[in-house]
């Protein structure tokens, strides 16, 4: 007599989605390689080549545009300091608190998580390269230079919220979600306008934070799972 199949309601779930292989993680995957990659070819490019070439063109376009639009300046100083630890420290402990009372207790896991862990990414990353910063800074600022700080812990930050947006905005997540990462993008762009980081520099913090959150992101997913 034959055995009668298993209909699929009685099988686990476990078995019916295959495990890790979402389209979540395969995009995950390749955000992490490309970030990953922009990153080594900006140190090969900075400590390696010692080439100069962009991180010039970068400034000159920062001088030209505080040329263009001399009351600037005061608006980028108040600007780059929603990516700066004064900023950060206590927005992540309310924003973790506040997500915890929502019921997402994960959520604020994973953001405090992401700026514990990215900071501590960040002064090790800055203490192995050791670069200066660049002597025309227009205003002065203690610490190393490679990577920005303030481009990591704002993609850090920053895509956490977003990624919150996505799954659980209701009307235009999508413009929210994006506007955050633009917002991100911004407080990177103050540092070279303000001289403070070299252009290298903030695209490797974006590169650094968007590798760190999305190895993050996976990490807890299989936890969780």
């Amino acid at each position: 007599m034959p055995i009668p199949a298993v209909p699929p309601a009685a099988t686990p779930r476990r078995a019916r989605l295959p495990p890790l292989l979402t389209a979540e993680l395969i995009v995950g995957a390749a955000l992490f390689v490309a970030a990953f990659g922009v990153f080594f070819y900006l140190t090969r490019v900075v400590f390696g080549q010692h080439s100069a070439t962009f991180d010039n063109w970068g400034f000159a376009q920062a001088d030209r545009l505080r040329a263009v639009v001399p009351g600037l300046t005061g608006w980028v100083r108040r600007l780059t300091f929603f990516g700066s630890a004064g900023f950060f420290v206590p927005a992540s402990l309310l924003g973790a608190l506040l997500l915890r009372r929502r019921g997402h207790g994960r959520y604020a896991t994973e953001l405090l998580l992401s700026m514990g862990g990215g900071l501590v990414l960040n002064e090790l990353l800055k203490a192995w390269f050791q670069r200066p910063r660049p002597t025309s800074a227009l205003l002065y600022q203690y610490g190393l230079s490679f990577p920005s700080g303030h481009a990591m812990l704002s993609v850090a930050f920053y895509g956490c919220l977003a990624w919150l947006a996505v799954q659980h905005g209701r009307r235009h997540r999508w413009a929210w979600a994006l506007a955050a990462v633009a917002w991100a993008g911004l407080i990177g762009l103050t540092r070279v306008y303000l001289h403070v980081h070299y252009p290298t520099d903030v695209v490797a913090g974006w590169a650094g934070g968007a590798a760190w959150l999305v190895l993050l992101r996976a990490g807890v997913r299989v936890f969780w799972r």
